[in-house]
């Protein structure tokens, strides 16, 4: 007979458990946990099937059904990679393909340059209201501004390098100008000054202190992140920014109710705000930049800045370079409203049309250079420039360029 004390509990050994086989440089995941080939990205797709056979016989298609068959293409589109193909975002392939095919048709004749160079700003913006309605990221733009830089590159080196006119120096100094632009983004595109909760690592916050913020009584809160709960907050300091703390402000709850980020869990720190699109509070936050995909906040204003100034500059410079080549004995001024004999060649078309979406581009980035100047000179960010008019406490000057928030 054996011992009652004898008897051991038997482990399960984790080799029992069914090990998952590595997978080719074709094979992935998808988002349904199964196994998946990047040969059978058409296959068994219901949805894309309704889809269609609901275009066919002219019936509307539900916007649910849209959603799915994006949905399933972005989980499909792939790429063979080591150990499993490579997730591609969707929305970083519609500026590799259509930006070259309308700057060429658009080379074709003058008024398809017009159409078509008319029908790109509205068609960017139009994609922008429809992300920033949803909330949602998109590498759209960010592809959208490196294709372009490279792709007006490539035709200046193809275009405008082989007639002669332009020499080893000016090209040394466009190409200089080129790096430096993608090195400061590089930079912009880094941390802007997130704020990690502090809770993470230590303790969360209690349910009967999350309701002490929203209680209008003239209690004390007790129990912050950051702070000591077993004295009162009479005292309450200012924590090291850099070091990721959060602040609590003396005084009515209802300042503290202002600054507490219920979806972060912390209290945020002066100037600091959520970001809907990011999904994190960032510090003295400016706005969230669809160019780079990321907030402009404390750590990369500076580097965001200096990489519009490069950009700029770089932008007029090799615009000044393409013009004086294909419009020769003309100003730069005059070379880009008349330049007579420009579609007879097709090269030469190929550049005007460079040109002018290189202007447009300028344009904007020179309108939100101004806007970023004039409020650094009023020391307001963006963000509360928005809020003072939506609160009506700002005031338009100069044509709507600058907001007095005072």
């Amino acid at each position: 007979m054996t011992q009652k004390g004898s008897m051991k509990p038997v482990k399960k050994s984790k080799a029992e458990e069914p090990e998952l086989e590595p997978l080719c440089c074709c094979e992935y995941i998808d988002r349904n946990g199964e196994k998946n080939h990047v040969a059978a990205c058409l296959c068994d797709c219901q949805d894309l099937d309704e889809g269609c056979d609901r275009w066919i016989t002219c019936k509307s298609v539900q916007p649910e059904t849209c959603e799915r068959i994006m949905d399933t293409i972005s989980d499909r589109l792939r790429i063979p990679w080591l150990r499993g193909a490579k997730k591609v975002n969707i929305s970083i392939v519609p500026p590799l393909i259509l930006l070259p095919i309308f700057l060429r048709v658009a080379s074709w004749h003058f008024l398809l340059g017009v159409v078509v160079l008319t029908s790109l700003p509205v068609l960017a913006l139009w994609y922008y209201y429809l992300t920033h309605r949803r909330k949602e990221q998109t590498l759209f733009f960010l592809s959208l501004g490196l294709f372009s830089l490279g792709y007006m590159y490539y035709v200046f080196l193809q275009e405008v390098v082989p007639k002669g006119h332009v020499g080893p120096t000016q090209l040394a100094l466009l190409t200089c100008g080129l790096f430096l632009i993608l090195l400061a983004l590089y930079r912009a595109k880094k941390n802007p000054g997130y704020l990690r909760n502090p809770a993470s690592n230590d303790r969360s916050l209690g349910s009967s202190q999350i309701e002490c913020l929203n209680r209008k009584g003239q209690e004390k809160s007790k129990g912050f992140l950051g702070t000591d709960t077993s004295g009162s907050l009479n005292n309450r300091t200012l924590k090291d920014d850099l070091k990721g703390s959060s602040r609590v402000l003396a005084g009515s709850p209802t300042k503290v109710k202002e600054d507490w980020c219920a979806k972060c869990q912390l209290v945020r720190p002066a100037r600091a705000w959520h970001c809907r699109i990011c999904g994190i509070c960032v510090r003295r936050m400016d706005h969230h930049c669809v160019w780079i995909n990321s907030c402009v906040g404390e750590s990369n204003h500076q580097a965001f800045i200096l990489a519009l100034s490069i950009f700029l500059l770089t932008s007029v410079y090799g615009i000044t370079l393409t013009l004086d080549t294909i419009c020769r004995d003309r100003s730069v001024f005059t070379a880009l409203f008349y330049c007579p004999g420009v579609y007879a060649n097709y090269s030469s078309a190929l550049c005007f049309t460079c040109v002018w979406y290189s202007v447009i581009i300028t344009a904007g980035m020179a309108y939100i250079f101004l806007i970023q100047l004039i409020n650094i000179s009023y020391n307001v960010t963006e963000r509360e420039v928005q809020q003072a008019l939506r609160q009506k406490t700002g005031r338009r000057l100069l044509c709507g360029l600058i907001v007095d928030t005072e």
